[in-house]
């Protein structure tokens, strides 16, 4: 019989650095998808306060002007406490989405990528980042309705406890789902811009300035890399994605009662503009702590950090000495 500290010791081991599934397994995609529940979960919830800012300003636009003259405002008239109205649909809604998207882009792009075997590595991160994202946002959508309305009503509901019975007792599951075409309209094209800047840039990274194969480097480098690919992603993606934040805001608030009338009284310019700086300050650093969390927790199963190389270092140079 062996050695129950033995046994406990080799069970610590592959815990801690050692790899705890093969890749592809189910197994692997529920590494996955933990990682993403807890990284978008917890940094979801650490920029609640902004994210109160940034919904308020696109629903009360006339009375906050600007970033400073919300958050001066509502700490006047509401306290401190106003700044973190929404937390639990912060942390459970954008958890769910998170285990969601991370977990079945992992899954879809290994399956489109043995369907589509001779397609553009591009067209596959944008059929996998979009099949996920629709899965994700109709779990999401329910707890952004919720937290919308929390953040801008003070009055609605204190949180999910109360919000939930609220939203059914008066409008039905319709109450839940009202923003849900333009969560799509803003969180498809996020995620397909995001993951696909992602994966392009941490093949550039590796390729163009490192110059040596992922497996070569240490955890602190492959780890920056995910940062740097991380923040340009986050960068990218909420400048595509913010007129469709603005639509899903308004909706949300009964400002609108259709996505036609939302663009109407919105304006076509302010689509594009209002509270974009803070979409570009929340979502930037909220994307690269979300990735940066994500590939921790693969590394520390023994999984490799996410990110497709094309072509090794080492192909490169043995294709550049046999065109000598």
């Amino acid at each position: 019989m062996e050695n129950p500290k033995k046994i406990a010791s080799l069970n610590m081991s592959k815990l801690i650095g050692g790899k705890v599934c093969e890749e592809f397994t189910p197994g692997y995609y529920g590494v996955c998808a933990i990682g993403g529940m807890l990284s978008a979960g917890t940094t979801h919830l650490a920029i609640t306060p902004l994210d109160v800012l940034k919904v308020n300003m696109q629903v009360h636009p006339i009375k906050y002007g600007s970033i400073s003259t919300c958050f001066t405002t509502l700490l006047r008239e509401q306290g401190p406490s106003a700044f973190w109205r929404g937390w639990a649909g912060k942390f459970f809604g954008y958890g769910v989405q998170g285990a969601c998207r991370f977990g079945l882009y992992e899954y879809f792009k290994k399956v489109y990528s043995n369907v589509l075997v001779d397609q553009n590595k591009s067209l596959i991160f944008f059929a996998s980042s979009a099949s996920a994202e629709v899965i994700a946002n109709v779990a999401l959508c329910p707890f952004e309705a919720i937290k919308v309305r929390v953040q801008a009503q003070p009055h609605f509901a204190k949180g999910l406890s109360d919000g939930f019975p609220r939203i059914y007792a008066s409008e039905g599951l319709h109450g839940f789902y009202r923003g849900l075409i333009p969560l799509l309209g803003r969180n498809i094209p996020f995620s397909i811009v995001m993951f696909s800047t992602f994966e392009h840039t941490v093949n550039f990274l590796y390729k163009k300035l490192i110059q040596k194969r992922r497996e070569d480097c240490s955890r602190t480098q492959q780890l920056s890399v995910t940062c740097l690919a991380g923040y340009a992603a986050g960068s990218v993606g909420s400048i595509i994605s913010n007129p469709a934040d603005n639509i899903v805001a308004s909706l949300n608030n009964k400002k609108a009662s259709s996505l036609k009338q939302a663009v109407k009284k919105i304006g076509f310019l302010n689509l594009f503009t209002r509270s974009l700086p803070i979409r570009i300050m929340l979502v930037g650093p909220v994307v690269t702590l979300q990735w940066l969390f994500y590939d921790s927790i693969k590394i520390l199963s023994g999984l490799p950090t996410s990110g497709h190389v094309i072509k090794d270092i080492e192909e490169d140079e043995m294709d550049q000495s046999h065109s000598r």
